[in-house]
This record gives C-alpha cells, sequence and structure tokens, in this order.
C-alpha cells in the first residue's frame, strides 16, 4: 500500500488579528530560535562521528525536518490570510469574530465565538466557520432557532438551539 495522501480541503482564508498575531509569533519563534538551535546542537552531534548509531543526530535531524514543515505551513497560510479585525456594522447578525450564546431544547447554554480555521480552541469556545455549527450560525440573528443533525453510530439525533445573544466585544475573552 502507498504512502499517498489525497490533498486536504484547505480551510477559509480569514482569522481574527489576535489569531494572525499568535501565528506571527509562531513563525518568529521556530524560525529566529529555535531552528538555530537545533541546527546548532545538530551540527555538534553530526560533528561526533558516525552518525548512523549517533540518536542524538537522528533525533534532531527529525526534529529539524518537523521545524522546516511547519515554518513552510506558516508562510503560506500568512501569506493568503484575509485578517477580519473590524466590527461589522450590521452588529444585529452572526458574522465572522462573533460571540455567540445558544440555548439548546435542555435550557443549556453555551457560548461560542466564530473563528477561522487556524484559530479553534474548544477550551474557549473557538469554533470554525467552517465547522456544521458554524456555518448554521453565520447570518443568523438573535432569537433565530436552528436544528442541526449528528451522526454517531447508533444514528443521527437532531438538537434544535435558539440564540439568545450576539456580541462582537472581546469582553467575553476566558
Amino acid at each position: 500500500m502507498g504512502r499517498y495522501r489525497p490533498p486536504q480541503p484547505v480551510g477559509s482564508k480569514y482569522i481574527t488579528a489576535e489569531g494572525h498575531k499568535r501565528l506571527t509569533v509562531e513563525h518568529d519563534y521556530l524560525w529566529k530560535k529555535k531552528r538555530p538551535e537545533v541546527t546548532r546542537i545538530l551540527s555538534a552531534a553530526a560533528a561526533e562521528g558516525d552518525r548512523s548509531e549517533n540518536a542524538e543526530y537522528i533525533y534532531r535531524k527529525k526534529e529539524l525536518r518537523e521545524i522546516d514543515s511547519r515554518v513552510r505551513f506558516l508562510r503560506k497560510r500568512l501569506d493568503n490570510m484575509v485578517v477580519v479585525d473590524r466590527i461589522p456594522s450590521n452588529q444585529d447578525k452572526i458574522y465572522f469574530g462573533a460571540w455567540v450564546s445558544i440555548e439548546d431544547e435542555n435550557g443549556d447554554e453555551n457560548t461560542y465565538r466564530i473563528v477561522g480555521p487556524d484559530e479553534i480552541d474548544p477550551k474557549l469556545g473557538y469554533i470554525s466557520m467552517d465547522s456544521p455549527m458554524g456555518k448554521m450560525l453565520l447570518g443568523k440573528s438573535l432569537d433565530d432557532e436552528f436544528s442541526l443533525s449528528i451522526q454517531i453510530k447508533d444514528g443521527s439525533h437532531t438538537h434544535t438551539y435558539i440564540i439568545i445573544d450576539i456580541q462582537y466585544e472581546a469582553q467575553q475573552e476566558k
């Protein structure tokens, strides 16, 4: 069996200003600090002689490949990003960057922020605009009701939600 894997679909190119800054900081750290450090250690390990049995050399080569791969990905991704740093004029609808509070049929409330695929963080409530929930929320207004079907092993379950709050301030950051 071959190692070919079909290319993954590229996510949306939108990102918040905070997300762009975080990716830029990661890129700069990897390129300016981590890579030179690993290269220095790799050179020292290579100077020790027989590379075929040198665990430090083998490990650092692998680490350098991973760093280079991530740096290439970040460069490509950052070059094509559209930074969304303005609040929309119509704040009654859900757009990219909005904090949205929803209530399900059981009365349970959850708050999510609609972000780009590079910023997903379940602990902070950040969901991708490309996710099923994100797609359902975009364009909706306060008090709109929507249903979302979830496929699991024993069948499909449909949950109904109502939008109870829409905000665009960063005050809800956890």
